[in-house]
């Protein structure tokens, strides 16, 4: 499959971006942020919307931006609401999703930009892979960074501000960095699945793990393995890469679901 440069290029891109999933998923879990990262994949759709309607034919500038404001203000208000945080995030998913369907249908466009919702691994251009080296590189910095902090507040958020962490502005980061990840991904993945891959690795991973050291590290493995063997998978039998590669992920999910006595003692 390496004779075709598309293939090479979707390959490279595995590399790059499921490590970058693997990570971020045990965040996600560990501080229960699973519905979060969901809405962050609706409120990818309305960023889409927006560039459609200021007339982008790739609108990935308007769709990074507005997924970060939407990161930013969903965190924000969640901190400051006396509303459950299930309610604000479900909220702003809603709402997010229901604007940018009504802007995509307007004029008959959508159809032009329905691919976003399963993506397409293999139109990844030479960018893209530029773009996606800088995102992969920023994101590693920030999470050596912030990830003391970031496992002090999974633990216990009260106890993080007593040790003097700004438990908002960690958040607040933390959220930043999902919603470039998403959107940047959202292309070739699609937004029906996205979350699958914030989610599952991690899900896996707590299974199999006792310490937060492999915690990490078997996260970052079984997105990585899912992501490389669902691409070969798809390009054997034709099927979506995004799809296949979230349905070798759930497998291993179960599969490790089956086997936990074994490792957890």
């Amino acid at each position: 499959m390496f004779d075709y440069q598309f293939m090479v290029n979707a390959f490279i891109a595995i590399l790059l971006v499921t490590p970058l999933f693997g990570l971020l998923s045990t965040m996600v879990v560990s501080n229960r942020m699973a519905f979060f990262s969901d809405s962050l994949g609706h409120g990818a759709f309305t960023g889409i919307a927006i560039g459609v309607l200021l007339g982008s034919s790739s609108p990935l500038i308007s769709l990074v931006i507005f997924s970060i404001a939407f990161a930013l203000l969903i965190t924000y208000i969640k901190n400051r609401s006396r509303v459950g945080a299930d309610t604000v995030i479900g909220v702003f998913s809603s709402t997010a999703i229901a604007v940018g369907l009504m802007i995509m249908s307007s004029g008959g466009s959508f159809n032009k930009f329905s691919s976003y919702l399963i993506g397409d691994l293999l139109s990844i251009t030479v960018d893209d892979l530029i773009a996606l080296s800088i995102v992969f590189v920023a994101v590693l910095v920030m999470w050596a960074l912030l990830f003391n902090q970031l496992l002090v507040m999974s633990i216990n958020a009260s106890f993080a501000r007593s040790r003097g962490i700004a438990a908002l502005k960690v958040e607040a980061i933390f959220a930043a960095m999902l919603a470039v990840v998403v959107s940047i991904s959202i292309q070739w993945v699609g937004i029906l699945i996205i979350n699958s891959l914030l989610v599952l690795p991690a899900a896996a991973s707590r299974n199999v793990t006792n310490d937060v050291k492999h915690y990490n590290l078997a996260s970052v493995m079984i997105a990585l393995i899912s992501g490389v063997s669902g691409l070969m998978i798809a390009y054997e039998f034709d099927t979506a890469a995004g799809a296949t590669i979230v349905v070798i992920a759930a497998a291993i999910y179960f599969i490790t679901f089956a086997l936990r006595k074994r490792f957890i003692k």
